[in-house]
């Protein structure tokens, strides 16, 4: 069956399995290209792809295996999503410590991409709050991974694309919390250097980011709005979120509809929005999760779909970094709407490929054109090497090896703890070693 990136630029003819029980789980396949692992399918790229190989989905894997709601530790299967696991902890006053800006997630899926989220430059990755996890490997059989347990293992899991095994469960501490809702501060601000103002004032803030207009120049380059927000302290009613999406996309987007001139329209009206400017409280569901409540966003970009790139530059090189990639985007006329720009911090996670590190990241979307986008692309990535940054492999459909090789230079130490059967379209694609499967 042909199964599609999140992102819908790729699609590949697949041998798709869907074990309900870990003990169906069977890493083999009869392909020579291997098994790839596959959660709720929202990686933008082909990290969890494997064209005209096998792909394992865990989307039946997500039952509790324990959980005590005095402490917030909990074990679960890998397959559960953040979603469900949150509509049970959030009545019980429990919360994710980091969580990306999608709730459609899997446990397994947070840790081989170790997520980051709003709070990155106050407290890491994901994997700083996994305490253990369960891996089934082909070649050796099942391992409880920890800090203290084969560490070497448990750091190159962590962020290892979903290679080093299967992981079956997941043990995290949660964080406590008295409300679903967060105190929220909207504050628009004119150009790049207002934002790093911004953010070194709002350094005890717990969630930061902002929203660009990519399409702004001269003065007005990089002007955006920039959020902050923490947990409320005033208690109130534990409420989950609602458990389906309140709107619909209505069908394909024509891939005319999307052009620099729509663009510009939407971010001079977003711009100028009543809730540009707010003081206040959000859900916690709006606040995480804004596209959350649309199912089906990702066809607005129309039938070619489109590539989402992320990139991560040190603080010394961040301004000059981003400013050079908003112009080549500018120049380009292939901005978004959906631009998202965060500051890190130093990276707490033990993961040992992680993306997480202390500087600026840049994160858009890119309708597909074609090779203009491909360019696009990989100009960008060129000025974040430049500036000794890195791209995002769980967004990434693009990326040459030289760029993923540069970005990640202990790759070769992940592919040496690949499992023999476990094998990906990206990983096929970035390295020169790992070309197929070896099981």
């Amino acid at each position: 069956m042909s199964v599609e990136s999140w992102g819908r630029a790729f699609g590949y003819d697949c041998t798709v399995d869907e074990p309900d029980r870990l003990s169906g789980v069977n890493l083999v396949a009869s392909s020579s290209r291997g098994t790839a692992i596959h959660g709720c399918g929202r990686s933008y790229g082909d990290v969890a792809l494997n064209d005209g190989g096998r792909i394992l989905r865990t989307r039946h894997l997500d039952r509790f295996i324990s959980a005590d709601w005095e402490t917030g530790l909990i074990r679960a299967e890998a397959g559960m999503s953040l979603g469900e696991l949150l509509a049970v902890a959030v009545p019980k006053g429990w919360f994710l410590p980091v969580t990306p800006g999608s709730k459609f997630v899997s446990l397994g899926g947070a840790v081989a991409n170790d997520v980051h989220g709003k709070n990155h430059h106050k407290v890491g990755s994901f994997g700083a709050f996994v305490t253990d996890l369960g891996l089934l490997r082909s070649d050796s059989g099942r391992h409880t991974l920890s800090k203290n347990n084969n560490p070497d293992l448990f750091s190159l899991t962590i962020g290892g694309l979903g290679l080093t095994g299967f992981i079956e469960w997941v043990g995290l501490q949660l964080v406590p919390i008295v409300s679903p809702m967060m105190d929220v501060e909207n504050i628009p601000f004119a150009n790049l250097s207002e934002f790093f103002d911004l953010s070194g004032q709002s350094e005890e803030w717990p969630f930061a980011v902002a929203w660009i207009d990519c399409f702004a120049k001269g003065d007005g380059l990089g002007r955006g709005i920039f959020t902050r927000g923490r947990h409320s302290t005033r208690p109130a009613k534990l409420v989950a979120h609602p458990e389906k999406p309140g709107l619909s996309w209505p069908g394909e987007t024509p891939g005319w509809v999307l052009n620099k001139f729509s663009i510009k329209a939407f971010n001079a009206l977003y711009r100028r929005r009543s809730g540009a400017r707010f003081c206040g409280q959000q859900h916690y569901n709006s606040f995480f999760y804004p596209l959350d409540g649309i199912a089906g966003w990702n066809k607005l970009y129309g039938p070619r779909g489109f590539y989402q790139h992320q990139s991560i530059i040190p603080p010394e090189a961040a301004q000059e970094g981003v400013t050079e990639q908003l112009r080549a985007i500018e120049a380009a006329g292939q901005g978004s709407f959906l631009v998202v720009l965060k500051s890190y911090g130093t990276e707490t996670s033990p993961g040992v490929m992680s993306f997480g590190r202390e500087g600026v990241s840049l994160a858009l979307d890119f309708a597909n054109r074609g090779a203009r986008t491909q360019r696009l692309l990989r100009r960008l990535d060129d000025i974040a090497l430049a500036a000794g940054g890195r791209m995002y492999p769980a967004k990434d459909g693009h990326m040459l090896p030289r760029t993923y090789q540069t970005s990640f230079p202990a790759w070769q130490d992940l592919e040496a703890a690949r499992d023999p059967a476990l094998m990906s379209s990206f990983w096929r694609r970035v390295t020169e070693t790992g070309a197929k499967s070896t099981a």
